[in-house]
Formats: C-alpha cells, structure tokens, sequence
C-alpha cells in the first residue's frame, strides 16, 4: 500500500486529484491525498492561506514539510504544476528556456527539480502546458456545463483538430486556458475544467496527452500491485 500525497496548485489541482484521480489510483493500492502549495500562515489567528504558485521557494519549503511530517517509506509525493507561468525561479528553469521541444524542457525541469529536493520519496511534474491541455483533450465535453454554446465549443473542437492538446503553446494570449476563455468567458477550471476532464476519462486523457500519461504509469506502478 502506497501513501500518495500530491501537491498542486491551487483548487483545480485539488479537485482533479480528489475526483479523478484518486478513484482509479484506489484500484492499484495507491490511496491520494492531496493540498495545494502553501502561500501564507497567519500565525496570530492559526490561519494557513494556500493556492497559487508565486515562488518555487514557498513551493520548496511546503513540499519540504510534508516530507518530514510523514518520513515513513510507503509515503510518495509528486506535484502537478503548470508548465505556463511557471516561476522563473525553478531549478533549471534557464537551462529549459532554451529548448524548443516542450517535453525537453519539462524533462529538465523535472529532473532539476528532484535533484533539488533530494528524496527518492518525490516524484515531481509539471503539466504541458497547463490543466486546461486535459480539458482540450476531448473540448466536444464543454457541452456538459455550458448549454447552448454549440458554436463556440465547435470554434474549440475545429482549432484543436487532431493535434496534441499538450502542445497547444503557453503564450499569455493563445494558452488552452485564454483559448477556451476567449470562446466562453464564464469558463472556471476549478469547477467546470474539472468536471470536463471526468466526463473525458482517463483512457482519452492518457490517449491524448502524453506527458500526462507517462506520470500516471508511474503513479500507477508505485505499489506494485495490479489493478
């Protein structure tokens, strides 16, 4: 039995793990829990504020305390952060800017940043090129939160085609999020990204996103049981 903590980004991050995730992860005897990254504590009122990521060093030190809170070797931890607006404080984040191939550069940033947090317990990785990519994995699924906008989630369909949704660019005004955004306005990813991505499957998912598919293999994997 594996222990999978997963710390995300925010709310979208936590729903997806908690809704998605965690029940096909059961079957294999990995059990998740998940939080988002750590921003703020007020420590007067015993307050801790969490979601966003503004600084891999806040990132940093929260993955930190939920190594040592639970040492114990069934424990795993692995992030799921955006490559889009990544901070440019991440460990080899120069490095990465220089490549073309988007899964070059996930594959260096990745692989600097486990070597940052030093504990074969973590298993970091970072989103192409950000959630909404699942969402654009099959866009046709938008019609079950948005009713009557045939025409702009077939605008959605049309753009993505049959290219790999992973590799929709991260620039600020044609990101998977400003595109969906710019064809329905009232989009939320916590709520209804989320849910798009449950009516989507896994299998389509996986099919479709192959970054996404290679971490949850190794998800899969890590107690070593079937399903």
């Amino acid at each position: 039995m594996i222990s999978l903590n997963i710390i995300g980004e925010g709310k979208t991050e936590l729903n997806f793990a908690r809704n998605v995730l965690k029940p096909h992860l059961n079957g294999f005897k990995v059990f998740v829990d998940a939080r988002s990254v750590l921003t703020s504590r007020d420590r007067r009122n015993a307050v801790e504020h969490r979601g966003g990521l503004q600084s891999y060093n806040k990132a940093k030190k929260d993955i930190q305390t939920w190594l040592i809170e639970q040492p114990r070797d069934h424990f795993r931890f692995t992030t799921m952060f955006d490559l889009y607006r990544l901070p440019d404080n991440f460990p080899g984040y120069a490095e990465a800017a220089q490549k073309k191939d988007p899964y070059e550069r996930i594959r260096i940033l990745e692989e600097r940043v486990a070597q940052d947090i030093n504990d074969r317990r973590f298993i970091p990785y970072i989103q192409l090129h950000e959630f909404e990519s699942l969402v654009l994995a099959a866009p046709q699924n938008l019609d079950s939160v948005y009713l009557g906008r045939d025409a702009e989630i077939n605008a959605l369909i049309a753009m993505v085609g049959d290219q790999n949704p992973e590799l929709i660019n991260d620039h600020v005004e044609t990101a998977p999020s400003k595109r969906i955004l710019k064809q329905i306005p009232e989009y939320r990813k916590a709520t209804a990204g989320v849910a798009v991505t449950e009516k989507t499957g896994l299998p389509t998912l996986r099919a479709r996103c192959r970054h996404f598919n290679e971490w949850l293999s190794r998800l899969e994997q890590l107690s070593g049981a079937a399903q």
